[in-house]
C-alpha cells in the first residue's frame, strides 16, 4: 500500500500522522510512504530523517492526496483537502464530525473511506486513540486554566494552589473520564482545591479510592453543577459522548452568575463544547469574555506541546496504520470491530449511528458497509 502523510495546516497545528519509526516500520512490511516536506520539521522531525526511515519526500499534499491509497493524518481535514480526496481512498485521522456539517458534507461528496481516531474503541470499552490527546488536554486545561487566572490575562489573580494563610484557588472537574482524570491530577498537584463531577458512581468511587480527601467527588445534575460552577475559580469541561455532540451542562444563565475573571476551559469543544457560551478558539487567539468570564475553547489544545502529542498519538495509532496497510481496509475492519468503529463516513454513507438520527437515508452500518 502507498501510504500518504501530509503537512497539517489547521492554525498552529504542528504534528505529524507518522513518526520516522513507524514510516520505517510500513517499509518493512512491504509498504511505500510518501511524507511532505517539512512535515515534522517544526517538532524536530526532519526531512532526512523521514528519508532514512523509507519515506519518499515529495513537495505539495496535493501530490499526496493525488497518489496515496491511505491518508494518515492527525487534525481533521480542512476543506481544500476534503476536495482532494477521491472514491475508494482511505482517511485516517481525527474527524469530529457530529458538530462539523461541513465537512460532513464534504467528505460524503468525497466517496472516501473515512476512519475516526476518535470513534476507535477497545475491548474495555474506552476510545485508545483519543486517550492519549485526552490525557495531554487534560493535564494542559490546568495549565491553561492557571495562566488565564493571571490577573494580566483578565482573570480574578487567583495562584491555583494559594500559599500559607491564602486560599486556594476553587477548581472543578466536570467529567471523570480520561481528560476529568488528568485534569485533577494535575490540580491536585498544584495543590488546587478539586471537585470532580460525574453521573457514573462507580467512576467516582475509583476517584475517591485514588485521591481520598484530595479531591471532592459528586454525582452531576442541574443542581450539583450549578452550585459547584457559581462557587468555582476554574472551571474544567471534560464531558464526552463517543462520536457525538457533547450535552450542554453549564447554561449562559450559570456563567452570567459567576464570579468576574473566573475561567471556564472546554476541552469538549472538538464536539461542540459543554458549556452553553462556548465557541471554538485557536491558538492564535485562544480565549474571550462573556459576562465577566474568561472561555478557553482553543478545539486543537495537544497542538501546543505538538512533540509530546505526536510520539503520543503515534504509539496509539501505529499498530491500526499496520493493520490496514497489511491487510486493506476491508479486511481489517472485517477483524477488527473495534477499528470498525471508527468508520464514519463510507463512500457516500455515514456509518457511525451517534451521526444520524433514526431514518436518516444517509445512514449504512458499518458491518454492511464492509460486506
Amino acid at each position: 500500500m502507498l501510504v500518504g502523510v501530509p503537512k497539517e495546516i489547521k492554525n498552529h497545528e504542528y504534528r505529524v500522522g507518522l513518526i520516522p519509526g513507524n514510516v520505517r516500520q510500513l517499509v518493512a512490511h512491504g509498504h511505500s510512504v510518501i511524507v511532505q516536506k517539512n512535515a515534522g520539521t517544526a517538532i524536530g522531525l526532519t526531512d532526512e530523517q523521514y528519508a532514512a526511515a523509507g519515506a519518499t519526500l515529495v513537495d505539495t499534499a496535493e501530490e499526496i492526496f493525488a497518489k496515496a491509497d491511505m491518508i494518515v493524518k492527525v487534525k481533521e481535514p480542512q476543506p481544500h483537502e476534503c476536495r482532494m480526496l477521491r472514491p475508494g481512498q482511505v482517511l485516517f485521522t481525527y474527524l469530529h464530525l457530529a458538530p462539523d456539517p461541513e465537512q460532513t458534507e464534504l467528505l460524503l461528496a468525497s466517496g472516501a473511506i473515512c476512519i475516526a481516531y476518535e470513534t476507535v474503541t477497545d475491548a474495555r470499552g474506552g476510545l485508545p486513540l483519543l486517550a492519549p490527546m485526552s490525557e495531554v488536554a487534560g493535564r494542559m486545561s490546568i495549565q491553561a486554566g492557571a495562566k488565564c487566572l493571571e490577573k494580566s490575562y483578565g482573570g480574578n489573580g487567583i495562584l491555583l494552589g494559594g500559599v500559607p494563610g491564602t486560599p486556594a484557588a476553587k477548581v472543578v472537574v466536570i467529567g471523570g473520564g480520561v481528560v476529568g482524570l488528568n485534569a485533577a491530577r494535575m490540580a491536585v498537584g498544584l495543590e488546587a482545591e478539586v471537585t470532580v463531577l460525574d453521573k457514573s458512581l462507580d467512576r467516582l468511587r475509583q476517584i475517591d479510592q485514588q485521591y481520598g480527601r484530595r479531591v471532592n467527588t459528586l454525582y452531576a445534575n442541574i443542581d450539583t453543577i450549578e452550585q459547584a460552577v457559581l462557587d468555582a475559580d476554574l472551571v474544567i469541561g471534560a464531558v464526552l459522548v463517543p462520536g457525538a455532540n457533547a450535552p450542554r451542562v453549564v447554561t449562559k444563565e450559570m456563567v452570567a452568575k459567576m464570579r468576574p475573571g473566573s475561567v471556564l476551559v472546554d476541552v469538549s469543544i472538538d464536539q461542540g463544547g459543554c458549556f452553553e457560551t462556548s465557541h471554538a478558539t485557536t491558538h492564535a487567539d485562544p480565549t474571550y469574555v462573556v459576562d465577566g468570564v474568561i472561555h478557553y475553547c482553543v478545539a486543537n489544545m495537544p497542538g501546543a506541546v505538538a512533540r509530546t502529542s505526536t510520539f503520543a498519538l503515534n504509539n496509539a495509532t501505529s499498530p491500526f496504520v499496520l493493520a490496514l496497510a497489511d491487510k486493506g481496509w476491508q479486511q481489517a475492519l472485517a477483524d477488527d470491530v473495534h477499528l470498525r468503529n471508527g468508520l464514519n463516513v463510507f463512500r457516500g454513507k455515514l456509518t457511525h449511528p451517534a451521526l444520524v438520527e433514526e431514518g436518516d437515508a444517509r445512514y449504512l452500518a458499518a458491518d454492511k458497509a464492509i460486506a
